[in-house]
């Protein structure tokens, strides 16, 4: 089977392809994402105090409105690489005859490589959000990276709860529910209550919550099998791949913003045959996008570590 990758995706075709491989990445499902970001993006946060009062005749003025902003700047990023074509090729012919059930594999091999790159930007991505460090190559400042890097880690208004066996012990099954307890007891009032409130956890840190609450006999009460919606005492879990293990996050979905821009120029994602220019079997990938986090308000959020 001969080889001809002639596809050039530019522009907004590429901010589509880019789009895709971005939301990917298991944590967009629970985080507020903000597109179009050719700079920084200023994420206005308000606070009121005092401002009802009992009601008179005269003009009474009283409260305060106090606004911040916190800033979310995406970091610039990029792949370009040489795949061996014949490698990729074998793949996509060994999908095509694939026999059984399951998803189809792209009908083209164009499509395939396309959806090779989405998930090598997924997967970095998704590592980003939780791991990433704004000063190594390739990644973006995540929410709980090591030391003083992380957005969570790094806010001081953050509600910080410890590890119940003391900073860096593993999660295990023995203490997986008292971790949760302590972080749901150190949510504040307010937030306590709201439709988008989420506990992040790894998947590591999930099955032991499964294995813990198997062993008291409720996996079966639960129905777990099926339609179960993850949750503690009534408090959704959104499992993220990326996530730190032995780490969890109680936080609002619309206080965790990720951002990216996805039609500027600076967009674009290309194929490019090199058996025409150099004579060899490679595939170069060119994808250009962006990437970045940050926290609405850090007194909201609940950091166990």
């Amino acid at each position: 089977m001969a080889l001809a990758v002639t596809s050039n995706y530019e522009g907004k075709a590429a901010g589509f392809y880019i789009s895709q491989a971005l939301r990917q990445a298991t944590s967009m499902e629970y985080l507020t994402m903000i597109e179009n970001i050719k700079f920084k993006s200023n994420i206005q946060k308000m606070d009121a105090a005092a401002m009802v009062q009992d009601a008179t005749c005269n003009v009474n003025l009283a409260g305060t409105l106090t606004m911040t902003e916190a800033v979310l700047t995406p970091k610039n990023l990029m792949v370009q690489s040489d795949l061996c074509a014949k490698t990729l090729l074998s793949s996509w012919e060994a999908l095509q005859m694939r026999a059984g059930a399951g998803a189809p594999p792209p009908a083209s091999f164009d499509d395939y490589v396309i959806s090779y790159i989405g998930e090598v930007i997924a997967d970095s991505t998704e590592n980003s959000i939780w791991l990433g460090n704004d000063a190594t190559a390739g990644q973006f400042t995540g929410f709980v990276t090591g030391g003083a890097v992380g957005r969570l880690v790094a806010d001081a208004t953050v509600v910080d709860v410890a590890n119940v066996g003391g900073a860096g012990t593993a999660f295990a099954a023995g203490n997986i529910i008292e971790n949760l307890q302590n972080c749901t007891a150190a949510i504040p009032t307010a937030v306590y209550t709201k439709e988008d409130l989420y506990i992040y956890m790894s998947p590591k840190s999930y099955r032991l919550y499964i294995s813990a609450i198997s062993t008291l006999g409720y996996v079966n009460a639960y129905s777990m099998n099926g339609d179960y919606d993850a949750v503690f005492e009534g408090i959704k879990i959104a499992v993220c791949t990326g996530m730190s293990n032995d780490v969890l996050v109680a936080a609002e979905k619309s206080n965790l913003f990720f951002g990216t821009d996805l039609l500027s120029d600076s967009v674009t994602l290309n194929l490019l045959d090199l058996s025409q220019i150099d004579g060899s079997s490679n595939i170069r990938l060119l994808a250009r996008y962006s990437g970045g986090t940050q926290v609405g308000i850090g007194a909201d959020c609940v950091l166990v570590s």
